[in-house]
């Protein structure tokens, strides 16, 4: 009976505290779309708002079969949530496989991705947010060099474009001067002009997809810990929802024997 209760309330709380996770991403989601300014990118994909209502709310629905059937001790919403995080767990090792088999094509679709991203820029807040972040992170500019920001159509070169931002960068490329006191927002301006050496005066020249590729070899036992953990975090999740019902499976089987015995003493009685 104690390993049972620490099966149901591990179980539980385990869930719950994804639930709630789950219903904060989905609200912080729905905020950041509601909140936006001008023209929204309704994609999957590019939209950062989009995908975390999306990602939120797989997890609060995933959960929930969880948390209330593992309090509720209901085997049929346990079997739910069993069998969907299976179908999770056997998704991700497929995608992962395919990811290191395929390596090519993800870097392919990451290119694509990151190039949207620069053409996107200033459309969307929550995909400009996203860039910058990458870019201050990485310390590098555009996809594979700072002149794809021709891409965008605030940066281009063309002589069409009347905006003070042409042939530019975003400031996010900016190399930060520690010393001086005053930024200079404008340090971008004009580079794609320059050659890289004189470019890289003033702001970083090494594409990001560069940088995150070195950044994922120099740091593959810190991907590859979390990757484990998540694994193992839901592994243990599965076998929890497992033993539950396991285990209330047995007790409903051992009070049906018991009413059955029950019944034929009874019957023997009136015999």
């Amino acid at each position: 009976m104690e390993s049972y209760k620490a099966v149901k309330y591990t179980l539980f709380a385990g869930c719950y505290l994804f639930w709630v996770a789950g219903a904060v991403m989905v609200a912080v989601g729905i905020y950041a779309k509601f909140a936006k300014e001008g023209n929204a990118v309704d994609s999957l994909t590019t939209d950062p708002a989009l995908l975390l209502i999306f990602i939120g709310s797989l997890i609060f629905i995933i959960t929930f079969f969880g948390c209330f059937g593992a309090l509720r001790n209901a085997v049929c919403l346990l079997k739910i949530f069993l069998g969907t995080m299976v179908v999770i767990l056997l998704l991700q090792i497929a995608a992962a496989l395919l990811g290191f088999l395929f390596s090519d094509m993800v870097l392919e679709r990451t290119e694509l991705l990151m190039r949207r991203g620069i053409v996107l820029y200033r459309d969307d807040m929550d995909l400009e947010n996203v860039v910058d972040f990458v870019q201050k992170k990485f310390q590098c500019c555009g996809g594979h060099s700072y002149k794809d920001w021709s891409y965008n159509a605030y940066f281009e070169c063309s002589k069409t474009n009347p905006t003070l931002e042409r042939c530019g960068v975003p400031f996010s490329c900016c190399i930060q001067q520690k010393k001086k006191s005053v930024l200079n927002t404008m340090c971008g301006y004009g580079t794609q002009n320059l050659n890289e050496l004189l470019a890289g005066k003033s702001i970083y020249t090494t594409g990001c997809l560069d940088k995150i590729v070195r950044w994922g070899k120099q740091n593959l036992l810190f991907t590859g810990g979390i990757t484990v953990g998540i694994l193992c975090l839901e592994i243990c999740m599965i076998s929890l929802a497992a033993a539950q019902i396991s285990q209330i499976t047995r007790i409903q089987q051992s009070n049906a024997n018991r009413r059955g015995t029950y019944r034929l003493k009874k019957q023997g009685n009136t015999s």
